[in-house]
């Protein structure tokens, strides 16, 4: 199976920006429903954000409005722009397979990226 891993994280303050990216280790994903999950220190994953084959994208409430999700597929990466980012933003981000919002159970493992956020 193709394998994906997220990169991109770091320590921002609150109000700045980071852009995570997903790259498959193949030519292409598995499966062409992307999604960005992220999980905190003793809370739930969560689906965040999805991007689908054509480009319809889902965000959760809290992040609707300050994160973009696109794709690019001749690169076989998803990315997600974080812009004016809050202290709750931080946590481990994965990303998994996700049609709409509809999450993978289980999707929070493998290579996640940190993401930590300051005041």
């Amino acid at each position: 199976a193709v394998q994906v891993a997220a990169s991109g994280g770091g320590s921002v303050e609150a109000g700045g920006s980071l852009r995570l990216s997903c790259t498959a280790s193949g030519s292409r994903f598995d499966d062409p429903n992307m999604g960005w999950y992220r999980q905190a220190p003793g809370k739930a994953c969560d689906l965040i954000s999805s991007i689908s084959r054509d480009g319809d994208t889902y965000y959760t409430a809290s992040v609707r409005g300050r994160f973009t999700i696109s794709r690019d597929d001749a690169k076989a990466t998803v990315y997600l722009q974080m812009n004016n980012m809050e202290l709750e933003d931080a946590a481990m981000y994965y990303c998994a397979p996700a049609a709409g919002l509809f999450s993978t159970p289980g999707a929070c493992w493998g290579q996640g990226t940190r993401v930590t956020v300051s005041s």
